[in-house]
C-alpha cells in the first residue's frame, strides 16, 4: 500500500445501524490486501459521528497532507456537488498545506446494477422475471439532474435483464413518491412487484420505503409485493470505491456537468447558477466558528 491516502465522505444518518454499516464498510476498505492506498479514513458531513473533520485530522496526524477524497454517494446531487467540496475547503483552512483530488459519485455503474440485480433475485426466488415489475426507489432531490440519474438507473436495470418493467420513484423531495410508483405499476398490469431501494446503508429513508410499501401491500392484498435488501457493505461496493479512487489518482474523472444546476440554467433553477456552496454544520465539529468564518469568503462554485 504505497498510494495516496483515501478519505471517504458519507452524508450521515440518524440510524445507528446505518452508522455501524458505514464503519463496517470502512473496516473492509482498510483491510483490503490489494488496496492501492496506504491509509483510509471515513467521516460524515452531518448527523452522525465521526465528522469529516476528525477523519481529515486523523490522516494529517499520520503525516498525510495530500489525499484522495471520495464522496460516498450514489448520485451527483447537492451533497456531492456542493456540501462535501465546501467541507473540504474548510479542512484546507484548518490544515495549511493540505491538498486533495476529488473523485466522482459511485453511480450509475454496471457494478451497482449487478448488485441491485442480486438483491432483487434474492427476494424473487424461483418466480419468473418476465412476470415481475421492479420499482427502483431513489432518495429524491431538489436537483433535477440527480432525479434524472435515478430514472437512467431504472432504465439500465431494465435493459437486458428480462423484467416485465422497471419504474423509478422517490422517497423524498421528488415525484413520483413510492405509493404513486406502486400504483403506476398496478395500472400497468403488474401482479408481482419487487421494490428495490437505491440506497447504500440503512437509515430513516429506507425504513420509510419499507413502511410505505407495507401499507400499500395491505391495501392491495391481491398483489405480491416484496422489498429487496439495500446495496450494503460488500466486496462489490468496495471494488467500485477503489475504482473511483484509481480514477482520481490518474486524473481520469469524467463528471457530467452538462445538466448541473450550478453550471446550466435549468428551468425553475436559474438562481442556482454559480451559487456559492457552504458545508453543513456538524454538531461534533469543535471548530465550527472558524469554519464558517472561512467559507463565507472562499466558498466554492459549481
Amino acid at each position: 500500500m504505497t498510494g495516496l491516502p483515501m478519505l471517504v465522505v458519507g452524508h450521515g444518518t440518524r440510524s445507528d445501524s446505518g452508522v455501524a454499516e458505514f464503519n463496517a464498510f470502512m473496516s473492509r476498505l482498510q483491510a483490503r490486501p490489494d488496496a492501492p492506498y496506504r491509509a483510509a479514513a471515513g467521516g460524515f458531513i452531518e448527523l452522525s459521528r465521526p465528522p469529516i473533520t476528525e477523519a481529515v485530522a486523523s490522516l494529517v496526524s499520520q503525516g498525510h497532507h495530500e489525499m484522495i477524497a471520495l464522496p460516498l454517494v450514489l448520485v451527483a446531487a447537492g451533497h456531492g456537488k456542493g456540501d462535501i467540496p465546501a467541507a473540504l475547503l474548510r479542512e484546507q483552512a484548518r490544515h495549511p498545506g493540505m491538498s486533495y483530488s476529488y473523485g466522482r459519485p459511485l453511480g450509475p455503474h454496471p457494478g451497482l446494477l449487478d448488485i441491485l440485480e442480486q438483491r432483487i433475485e434474492k427476494v424473487l426466488g424461483d418466480a419468473e422475471r418476465a412476470d415481475t415489475h421492479v420499482l427502483l426507489v431513489g432518495r429524491g432531490s431538489t436537483d433535477p439532474d440527480a432525479n434524472a440519474e435515478i430514472t437512467k438507473v431504472a432504465r439500465l436495470l431494465w435493459e437486458g435483464r428480462g423484467y416485465a418493467g422497471v419504474e423509478a420513484s422517490f422517497v423524498s423531495l421528488a415525484d413520483p413518491a413510492v405509493p404513486a410508483g406502486l400504483d403506476k405499476l398496478l395500472r400497468l398490469g403488474a401482479s408481482r412487484i419487487v421494490v428495490a431501494p437505491y440506497f447504500l446503508f440503512p437509515g430513516i429513508l429506507p425504513e420509510r420505503i419499507l413502511s410505505q410499501t407495507e401499507e400499500f401491500a395491505l391495501q392491495h392484498s391481491f398483489l405480491s409485493i416484496k422489498v429487496a435488501e439495500l446495496i450494503g457493505d460488500c466486496d462489490e461496493l468496495a471494488d467500485l470505491v477503489i475504482e473511483r479512487y484509481l480514477e482520481a489518482v490518474q486524473g481520469d474523472i469524467r463528471m457530467n456537468c452538462d445538466t448541473c444546476v450550478y453550471r446550466s440554467a435549468m428551468p425553475g433553477f436559474g438562481d442556482r447558477v454559480g451559487q456559492a456552496q457552504t458545508p453543513h454544520h456538524h454538531p461534533d465539529d469543535a471548530d465550527h466558528e472558524h469554519a464558517h468564518g472561512h467559507h463565507d469568503h472562499e466558498a466554492i462554485r459549481g
